[in-house]
């Protein structure tokens, strides 16, 4: 005899939620109370088999079971968020390496970061230029390179021979592998300036300067 949804609305069982979408909640109380009444209310002539009955208390194991390790998970998944949060307001003020096009250029400083080469190159090109303007200031040619993390720096001063202003500028690498000139992301060092807690699909974030947000999971390296 299997436990109907009629069976639920006669006992006054059945509950309702509204949050994205309606479903029905059956807990243990609930679901015994619903058993004592099938095994009183049963035809005499035809009683619960005890292969139907230990499979409806079986599915209520299970299901259960699940809720309880959903419950864990949730648990656990709060446990970390915490501990990358507790992490990531440890990194304030200090430098990260990131996968972000821009860096920025302090008075006298300089701008660096690395690049992944997905395979031997016979030539890197690393282009900088001005983030408001678009103007090109710099053209770093790198060489022939080996397959690997290749680091980079550029110094601050323009292919004019004298040092740019401060302030930000966007870093593209060119890598020439196999005949063609490939695009690589470049991860850029860049200062943590603040930790954005996540909300909904946004888990946890850093602001790096001149940046901007960017995904805690994504940073590469603490300096």
């Amino acid at each position: 005899m299997a436990i109907g949804l009629d069976t639920f609305k006669e006992l006054g069982l059945a509950t309702v939620e509204k949050s994205t979408a309606k479903k029905q909640e059956l807990g243990q109380e609930a679901f015994l109370k619903i058993m004592t009444t099938q095994l009183q209310s049963q035809n005499p002539l035809k009683p619960m088999e005890n292969a139907d009955f230990m499979g409806q208390m079986a599915q209520f194991s299970t299901v259960s079971g699940i809720q309880d390790l959903q419950k864990s998970f949730k648990d656990f998944a709060t446990s970390l968020s915490s501990d990358q949060a507790l992490q990531a307001a440890g990194l304030v003020g200090r430098n990260v390496i990131a996968p972000v096009n821009f860096g920025l250029l302090a008075a006298g400083g300089e701008i660096s970061g690395e690049v992944n080469l997905p395979g031997s190159s016979s030539n890197v090109t690393v282009r900088v230029t001005n983030a408001s303007t678009g103007a090109q200031v710099q053209t770093l040619e790198l060489g022939p390179q080996a397959f690997g993390t290749l680091p980079f720096n550029w110094n601050g001063i323009g292919s004019d021979g004298t040092f740019a202003n401060p302030g930000l500028y966007k870093v593209q690498v060119e890598a020439a592998i196999g005949g063609q000139n490939v695009s690589l992301q470049p991860y850029m060092k860049s200062r943590v300036e603040s930790v954005v807690m996540g909300n909904g699909q946004r888990g946890l974030e850093v602001n790096l300067a001149g940046a901007g947000p960017v995904p805690f999971s994504k940073l590469t390296k603490i300096i």
